[in-house]
């Protein structure tokens, strides 16, 4: 086969690696970030995630020699396979407890079965996308020797000093946010100061994660070109149903134990310009988009940013969206009676709330931030603007010092939930945290010795590491799994509920004031040493 001589002009070809089918806003916006600078620069995106696995290597093959670029972009998603129910291949969090805790042999003996074939599809997984990039980039040097590889996104940014022992030499691997990086790499200048180091070359830098992002002005996205140089755009916009993601803000300001959002998109808020949020809306409504999930880690991430929420929603109002939809994560304690009513008029008709706790001692212990009282009256206000949909509440049992007292809060708190927006509407989401490097609650596990410094957080394929990573510790441990295979066993359609209707049967509910009240002398503990 003669191959063309190399193309001396930038191509940018971005492989959104294979991953359940979300919108992947990550990629897109980057890719209208860098057109807007470098307009004359060819892109493409290629979105695994919408073909058959079966046709992987021979459609990244046929889109490589097509577009032959100069420059590949890899966007990794998910790696770690914890899920509260459901999950690629199984319930993950199911087998683990029906092998850890069930004391019927038959169901062990399941559990274990159900384990090994999720082992067995997350190291597939994890093989397959090191094999999809190791085959992109040598597709790509047939025609390019020159060609340089990016490899970043949400899992990368969390596991990046462990895949940069998998990863090709010479691979810039990216942690967060990759517009500054791509820039300095098609000016030909040094990126050395970004949170990113290349493969065989260079060291990541100590805690390179906890480093500010560089700040970017965003605009509203320009679909007209998204969808000229992205030939699956169309299928995210087939189903009514589905939600299309839209960014207005970049940054966390917490610092809740568990969370990684924090360090990976930076603790500096960015508010993205409303008129430039609504102007991007405009373009995917037109497009018959009604359905919109604001991406935000948090939609209102402190009671400074509360005046920059309504001016959004006061123009959407504006600008004649009627019939949208939109959900998001919101810490329901920043709301505010006008909000309430912005929210239901501009048509919110689901939110999730990740206070994990309904003890107010574990809030604070857990560094959350929450005020679950002041969460309580915001609902109540929600509800008499007129909220009638669901709301998905995250509880985290078995969390640091959780204790049958603390579990009795919980219920107590979320019976509370229950009477503002009615039982049906109030959906518990139970959780036990998938514990993340570079988060306070790994250094707490080095600290108590549950974790040994170097040990491999991708080894979740073995049983004695998986179990101290799915954070379940006795006392309590065998209790929640218990709990939990007998909601599983009873109701498994409902499984949020019928694990605290299981807890309250066998523990009882504490007076709601208990759960409220958490004297600062109980805060002392050594989570906030950390």
């Amino acid at each position: 086969m003669t191959l063309s001589s190399p193309i001396s002009e930038d191509r940018i070809l971005y492989v959104r690696l294979p991953c359940n089918p979300i919108f992947p806003i990550g990629v897109v916006y980057l890719a209208d970030h860098i057109h807007k600078l470098f307009p004359s620069v060819q892109q493409r995106i290629f979105d695994l995630g919408t073909v058959p696995p079966l046709d992987f290597n021979r459609a990244l093959d046929a889109c490589i020699n097509d577009f032959r670029p100069t420059l590949l972009v890899f966007s990794w998603r998910d790696i770690q396979i914890y899920a509260p129910v459901g999950g690629r291949g199984g319930n993950p969090l199911q087998n683990a407890f029906e092998l850890f805790y069930a004391r019927n042999p038959l169901t062990k003996l399941r559990g274990a079965v159900g384990g090994l074939r999720m082992a067995a599809t997350y190291l597939h997984e994890l093989q397959q996308n090191l094999g999809l990039i190791q085959r992109g980039l040598k597709q790509a040097r047939r025609f390019n020797p020159n060609v340089k590889l990016v490899v970043g996104g949400g899992a990368v940014s969390v596991f990046y000093e462990q895949l940069g022992q998998k990863l090709p030499q010479g691979t810039i691997i990216s942690v967060g946010e990759g517009e500054v990086l791509l820039e300095r790499l098609l000016k030909g200048e040094s990126f050395a100061d970004q949170r990113c180091y290349v493969v065989g070359e260079t060291q990541p830098r100590d805690r390179m994660i906890h480093e500010a992002p560089a700040p970017v002005e965003k605009s509203a996205c320009d679909y007209d070109y998204i969808a000229s140089m992205w030939p699956e755009f169309e299928y995210y916009l087939q189903e009514n149903d589905f939600y299309v993601g839209v960014q207005t803000k970049r940054g966390c300001p917490h610092n809740c134990c568990y969370c990684v959002y924090t360090v990976v998109e930076g603790k500096q808020v960015r508010i993205n310009p409303s008129d430039e949020v609504v102007k991007e809306m405009r373009q995917l409504y037109d497009r018959g988009i009604r359905n919109f999930w604001f991406t935000d880690a948090q939609f209102i991430p402190a009671r400074r940013y509360i005046n920059d929420a309504v001016e959004l929603l006061q123009k959407i109002v504006a600008s004649g969206m009627t019939d949208i939809h939109w959900a998001a994560y919101i810490r329901a304690d920043n709301l505010t009676p006008e909000l309430c009513e912005l929210m239901v008029q501009t048509g919110m008709n689901y939110f999730e709330i990740g206070i994990t706790s309904g003890s107010q001692e574990l809030v604070r212990k857990m560094r959350m931030g929450y005020n679950l009282r002041t969460v309580l009256e915001n609902c109540r206000d929600l509800k008499a603007a007129g909220f009638n949909d669901l709301v998905s509440i995250n509880y985290s049992f078995n969390v640091i010092d959780e204790r049958p007292e603390t579990i009795r809060q919980t219920l107590a708190y979320h019976r509370a939930m229950e009477e503002i927006f009615g039982r049906d509407q109030v959906e518990p989401a139970i959780f036990f945290i998938g514990l993340q490097p570079h988060t306070h609650l790994e250094e707490y596990a080095f600290d108590k010795k549950i974790l040994k410094r170097g040990y491999d957080p991708l080894a979740i394929h073995l049983p004695w590491v998986s179990k101290k990573l799915l954070w379940n510790p006795e006392p309590l441990g065998s209790f929640f799994g218990e709990v939990c295979l007998e909601a599983w066993r009873r109701n498994p359609n409902d499984f949020g509920r019928e694990v605290m209707d299981i807890l309250e049967a066998r523990l009882g509910r504490a007076p709601l004031e208990e759960a409220l009240s958490a004297p600062i002398e109980a805060d002392r503990r050594p989570l906030a040493a950390v």
